[in-house]
């Protein structure tokens, strides 16, 4: 016993600086848990947007409220994972003076106390020994009861990611049929104003002509239509745009690819199947294929500036509409797994960060006449849509 107590003393004094800097236990585990409870209220919603006046507005509400839930709970399930492992790898790297903690702890518990208080050198030892233990046993105890508490936390993150995988599957056909609606509603849609009947001739040839992207929204640009005055301030809205995708930014504003080609606008990752809306209220100067950028849609937010999306699968509305902020203006290509397979990949891909899982790329570029602005002054960057990390 006299030789057991300094060694759990030095355990404690190795242990206690990392434990004076333990975050908060539970704040990963609680921001999962809100994203997967905000999850299971989008998926409910589908049955009320079933009878709503406007199917459009409703369906388009209940599909971004689970895209964004979704966005959370990976964020969440990312940061989880992320404090699992960092329990792990302090218990991996303290395994020595854990296990002289237990130890002692496991004497101290099955020692009588008479026994403890004897002293090979007499009473005056026996004083302070027992002086000592009094002031152990409670450190002993403590860092006992903490590692008991990080067992139970990895355990919560574990059955957290078995649950939300299970939910996760549960909800995939709930929103696939959203999507599905949604397509419909919008084709069957009849209350949108309209600027003008349609695109002219020139338009169509700029369409057969152009050699990119850059030169056919260019081309847009000079064509005059009778768009009215700008429906808001959109000018005054710089910096507060919201992003019309739930994604990863992947290259910024003219930063070079793997290849070294440049692009004036964002390339966001997306999910299979994304919702893309548009960030303001806008006329729809373009929609359709173009070259290999996939179906293109070109909206007009104000006398002079072109939003330019590429990238969709699905492309809604016809040109001349006038759409509302939050309007769907189509679908990213792609398709989830099956529902038995969804929830344990998205689990996995949280787990590693970044872009995985997110197999689509849409572009986005912001014209001002001829030339091209840089998306980062104009829109919001938030936890949602980010920059991936380096």
């Amino acid at each position: 016993m006299k030789f057991l107590l300094p060694l759990a003393l030095a355990a404690l004094v190795a242990i206690a600086p990392v434990q004076a800097q333990e975050p908060s236990v539970s704040a990963a585990v609680a921001e999962a848990q809100d994203a997967a409870a905000q999850l299971r209220a989008a998926v409910a919603k589908l049955a009320d947007a079933l009878t709503a006046d406007d199917q459009v507005v409703a369906l388009t509400e209940v599909i971004r409220g689970y895209e964004q839930g979704l966005a959370a709970l990976r964020e969440g399930l990312r940061q989880a994972s992320a404090r699992e492992a960092e329990l792990r790898a302090r218990f991996e790297s303290q395994r020595v003076q854990l296990a002289s903690v237990l130890g002692a702890m496991t004497a101290l518990q099955q020692s009588p106390e008479t026994t403890m208080l004897l002293h090979p050198a007499g009473a005056l030892a026996n004083a302070r020994f027992g002086m000592v233990l009094a002031d152990v046993t409670p450190g002993l105890r403590s860092e006992a009861e903490r590692l008991q508490d990080d067992l139970r936390e990895i355990a919560t993150v574990r059955d957290l990611q078995a649950g939300a995988a299970q939910m996760l599957g549960a909800g995939l056909a709930s929103v696939q049929e959203a999507r599905r609606l949604l397509a419909s509603a919008v084709t069957d849609r009849s209350s949108l104003p309209v600027r003008f009947a349609d695109a002219p001739a020139e338009l169509q040839k700029l369409r057969d002509a152009a050699q990119s992207l850059d030169e056919f929204a260019a081309g847009v640009a000079k064509v005059q239509m009778d768009v009215g005055p700008p429906l808001e301030d959109f000018e005054g809205a710089r910096g507060s745009l919201p992003l019309p995708v739930v994604g990863t930014i992947l290259r910024l504003y003219d930063q070079p690819d793997a290849a070294g080609v440049e692009r004036p606008g964002w390339v966001i990752a997306t999910p299979p199947a994304a919702l893309v809306t548009t960030p303001w209220p806008a006329t729809i100067r373009y929609r359709g294929p173009l070259l290999d950028y996939g179906n293109v849609m070109i909206v007009e937010p104000a006398r002079g500036y072109l939003l330019v999306f590429a990238g969709m699968s699905q492309v809604f509305g016809e040109v001349g509409d006038v759409l509302g902020a939050g309007d769907p203006l189509g679908l990213m290509g792609g398709s989830e797994a099956s529902a038995q397979e969804f929830g344990a990949q998205f689990v996995t891909d949280a787990a590693i960060g970044g872009s995985a899982g997110q197999t689509e790329s849409l572009y986005l570029e912001l014209r001002k006449g001829q030339e091209t602005l840089d998306p980062a002054d104009w829109f919001m960057l938030n936890r949602v849509v980010e920059p991936e990390q380096d």
